[in-house]
């Protein structure tokens, strides 16, 4: 019976001591002001869609005889400023669900309006429509929308995390907050590290107590961290703390570390059910695979047929996970499963074809990057393929029906991956993922005739291989008329498109070819007629003018673009003076931008060479590629002119 006196005591003494962090100039839970609901911009982010009035997390952490008994407290408010800013109504806590414990509780949220009186009208977020889903074995999530929510509402909602670790505490996210803090009231017979990933103003305070340590880390006026283009992911740039318990020492016990090693880490998961132990089953192969296998003698066909026989049967259910919570063998029979069962399974086909194929653990680019210096399997959210041929290797996701084998997955490409080698001595080691000789490669060809009366016809050729091919592929499949329009209208003003047709369209490894017949209005002023002969490039805008960034330009991968134009203009007409061939490098040589042009009586030949030799750019880089880019694009929207001909 003495555990369970000393459990509720630790249970007592978490809740007053939490109850005594409260900070005062935080309004309690329900406590709106109406000045709040009379909110109609944030003031420091005038562009905002919606606002975080203040995020508050609050946890302490005591130590008994057995255990460590931990509790944070989270509490939010948001201000919506424009229907735009309605889908952060939409709330989802996710949360590790494996040991057999329920961490969220006491969930409290609510909507404030004002009616036509100005009176305050509350808005209950009921029980009932309060969802916990099972994401898979080991992560749950709970989900619910705020009711009466429009522009102007006022959302707030607080719940109790009693989860064994502690996670990152992000004081930034895609909206501005007024006033985001995290606090720690841990005893001092815990060990805690906090490390501070901010370049903007943090205000640390410390505070001794009579049995712990107050921590508590503020950041006012936060700005959103907005999509910033070709950012590889929004978590590793936004301003955030994160906080690890990494060992506590019980009354007249031992200490006792809760820092794990990678070797570790790696035993325990060769020997979890839901993934070492999957990585010994044996996958039956059907009749039509073991057919097409047997006609193939190459390594490399053969692991080309696998993949792509598994691309092909295997429907992923959207979950990314490197676990297969349902088994392999049952996954394989249901043809549907997550991407950690599909990819396990391409896993041991691979193997038992004779390849050299190991699971390989990764985060994606929306899951940020792994911190190899710290052992923690839920760093990964995915699990791929690692094959070795020769002296080459192949990273392969069953799950992406558009990337082929020659090509590693782009939401990996250029990240670390654990490969693990050998499943019954668990022998691993990390590797690079990436591959220099792979790129983005767009081609255009233009053959066309401008009128009398200024208008461009012709005819367009696109070829878009490797990584621009799989950026194409799945608005090819949304059909022609959204193909057109996000490849060759929208950034051609005044552009029309028919007569569409693709080559290659089931071959992945080649080129991606769209032909098609195009009309192009030219501008005119006076005398004078003019046009670019940057078209349907996808260079036609400036991605990077602000003049400030919080994340790096990650591009994925090398880039050459070419455009190739031959473009003749009616007779009686002169080309007036033309802009000179150029060749622009960056200062570091990672970009070089090529120029050249040539008039053969009354047709111009033009060829611009743009090539990316390094695929992404710091933030204390930006000022200077920045300025390269503002050159690049005014070279490449300059302008050519032409006039008719003296009588």
């Amino acid at each position: 019976m003495k555990p369970f006196i000393t459990l509720a005591a630790a249970l007592c003494f978490l809740c007053s001591a939490i109850n005594a962090q409260k900070s005062k100039d935080i309004p309690v839970f329900g406590k709106v002001d109406k000045s709040e609901l009379q909110i109609k911009e944030c003031d420091f982010d005038k562009n905002a869609e919606a606002m975080i009035l203040f995020d508050v997390g609050e946890s302490v952490c005591r130590v008994n005889q057995y255990n460590l008994f931990q509790q944070t407290d989270h509490h939010r408010r948001i201000k919506i400023l424009t229907d735009k800013g309605l889908d952060n109504a939409n709330i989802h806590i996710k949360y590790r669900s494996d040991r057999n414990s329920k961490p969220i509780s006491r969930i409290s949220a609510q909507t404030y309006n004002l009616d036509a009186a100005g009176n305050i009208v509350i808005s209950k977020v009921e029980k009932s429509v309060i969802y916990d889903k099972k994401i898979n074995k080991h992560y749950s999530e709970i989900t619910f929308t705020f009711p009466q929510v429009k522009a102007g509402s006022v959302i707030e909602y607080q719940y109790t995390d009693e989860a064994a670790e502690l996670g990152d505490w992000y004081f930034q996210h895609g909206i501005p907050a007024k006033l985001s803090r995290f606090s720690t009231d841990f005893s001092p017979e815990i060990e805690v590290h906090s490390i501070p990933y901010c370049v903007l103003p943090l205000d640390a305070k410390k505070e001794e107590k009579s049995n712990s340590e107050l921590h508590m880390y503020t950041m006012t006026n936060v700005p959103a961290l907005r999509d910033e283009a070709y950012i590889s992911s929004d978590n590793d740039y936004m301003q955030r703390l994160e906080t690890r318990i990494s060992a506590f020492t019980p009354p007249g016990q031992l200490r006792k570390s809760l820092v794990y090693t990678w070797p570790q880490i790696i035993k325990a998961l060769m020997e979890d059910e839901d993934f070492g132990m999957q990585l010994k089953k044996n996958i039956p192969r059907t009749s039509d695979l073991d057919e097409m296998l047997k006609k193939i003698s190459s390594p490399y066909d053969k692991m080309v047929t696998i993949h792509n026989y598994v691309r092909k049967n295997m429907q992923w259910n959207g979950y990314d996970n490197i676990w297969a919570s349902d088994g392999v063998k049952s996954a394989w029979k249901d043809k549907k499963g997550t991407a950690g069962e599909i990819n396990l399974i391409l896993v041991n086909l691979l193997k038992d074809a004779g390849l050299s194929a190991h699971p390989v653990l990764v985060s994606t680019r929306d899951n940020g990057r792994v911190n190899t210096g710290l052992a923690d399997e839920t760093q990964f959210n995915k699990v791929m393929a690692y094959v070795k041929i020769g002296e080459k290797t192949y990273t392969l996701d069953a799950t992406e029906k558009y990337t082929p084998a020659k090509l590693i997955p782009l939401d990996v490409v250029a990240t670390e991956g654990m490969v693990i080698e050998k499943v019954d001595t668990y022998e691993w080691g990390w590797q690079v993922l990436y591959d220099q000789a792979k790129q983005f490669n767009n081609t255009v060809i233009i053959q066309a005739e401008i009128d009398k009366d200024g208008l461009m016809k012709g005819e367009a050729s696109v070829a878009s291989g490797d990584y621009a091919r799989i950026g194409r592929m799945p608005k090819l499949k949304e059909g022609k008329d959204k193909f057109t329009e996000a490849y060759f209208t929208s950034q051609n003003a005044g552009a029309k498109v028919d007569s569409l047709v693709f080559e290659n369209e089931e071959t992945d490894s080649l080129p991606l070819i769209q032909k098609f017949q195009f009309t192009q209005p030219t501008s005119a002023s006076g005398e004078y007629r003019y046009f670019s002969a940057n078209l349907f490039s996808g260079l036609e805008k400036n991605p990077f003018v602000a003049d400030n960034r919080f994340s790096d330009v990650f591009f994925g991968a090398n880039q050459r673009y070419n455009i190739v134009g031959s473009f003749t203009i009616p007779e009686g007409y002169v080309f007036d003076e033309l802009p000179k061939p150029v060749r622009m490098i960056m200062p570091d040589t990672g970009i070089v931008f090529t120029r050249l042009l040539g008039v053969n009586e009354n047709t111009l030949s033009v060829r611009y060479t743009l090539d990316f030799k390094k695929p992404i750019y710091t933030v204390e880089e930006y000022p200077e590629f920045k300025e390269f880019y503002k050159k690049l694009f005014g070279l490449l929207s300059e302008q050519y002119v032409i006039k008719k001909k003296a009588s």
